[in-house]
């Protein structure tokens, strides 16, 4: 039996990690009571029936705080029981949430009294911080689309199958913030910078032209190889802590240029030992410098 429990912040894209889920076969559940998941997991692991192998919960903000916080024991009993379980934890930056809540016109389930949507989601973001700490993978959905979330998501199923660890290098622009859901963080704006470069500029880390630029200058390939050498000897250690997921952040200024050409780097470099490896740049729809 398996069993996926996705949490998270209100808008942070917990129904479309659901529905991915139920795409895959999952028997989904959304908004159940914390105090009813040990009842379901005792129901679902007597009953015969095939439909309940693969089991999604969604557990949210509405809950009691006594709730919330006896979640990661319950999730801890229920390994050592021998069931496969894992959490999801979906988060988002405060300015995104309150674009989304703005856009959708949606009332913020802790949106009590005088609480305005901010003090709304601090409010959550603290009550749901014992699950967050305690989820096998975090996910920052800020600069996600849908179909980006839907990815992660997919690939966050496929990798459990197998008791290997996921690794994913993510490249980011310092300008846009720090990615919520980085287990290591690296900077590369130390590098040369091919947004100076006029012909560079409006390119990417992708391109021929910038890769060039960046293999002729030797500081790059010291810092990638420096970064593959500490993130190869943290691998053990998430392995022998039974973790999963290992997310890798590198940003630049801008996200564009640098920080995706390293993060391109490290992905073939770990591809060829760990077959479980991706890659997301977080700013490549800018076109805002790197």
């Amino acid at each position: 039996m398996r069993v996926i429990v996705v949490s998270g912040l209100s808008g942070s894209g917990k129904s479309v990690a659901l529905h991915m889920l139920e795409d895959l076969g999952f028997y989904c559940i959304d908004n159940i009571p914390a105090a009813l998941l040990t009842p379901l997991i005792s129901h679902t692991v007597r009953s015969a029936e095939a439909v309940y192998e693969r089991i999604a919960v969604g557990l949210d903000a509405r809950n009691t705080a006594a709730e919330i916080a006896s979640v990661p024991k319950l999730l801890q009993e229920l390994k050592k029981s021998g069931i496969q379980c894992e959490e999801l934890f979906l988060t988002a930056s405060d300015e995104e949430l309150l674009r989304r809540f703005a856009e959708t016109r949606r009332k913020h389930p802790m949106s009590r009294g005088n609480a305005g949507l901010r003090e709304a989601i601090a409010m959550e973001r603290d009550l749901l911080e014992p699950i967050m700490h305690a989820a096998d993978r975090v996910i920052d959905t800020s600069r996600m689309g849908v179909h980006a979330l839907r990815d992660v998501v997919l690939k966050s199923a496929e990798a459990r199958v197998a008791p290997r660890l996921a690794i994913t290098f993510e490249s980011f622009g310092f300008k846009h913030g720090i990615p919520g859901d980085a287990d290591f963080v690296f900077d590369a704006r130390s590098l040369p910078n091919p947004y100076w470069e006029p012909l560079l500029r409006p390119l990417t880390g992708r391109d021929p032209e910038v890769i060039r630029f960046l293999e002729a200058e030797p500081a790059v390939a010291r810092l990638v190889d420096d970064i593959a050498a500490f993130v190869t000897a943290r691998i053990p250690e998430h392995t022998s802590a039974n973790r999963r997921y290992l997310t890798v952040a590198v940003g630049c200024t801008g996200g564009q240029h640098r920080s995706v050409y390293v993060v391109n780097r490290l992905a073939e470099h770990f591809t060829a030992q760990h077959p479980l490896v991706s890659v997301r740049h977080n700013e490549l729809h800018s076109r805002h410098g790197g």
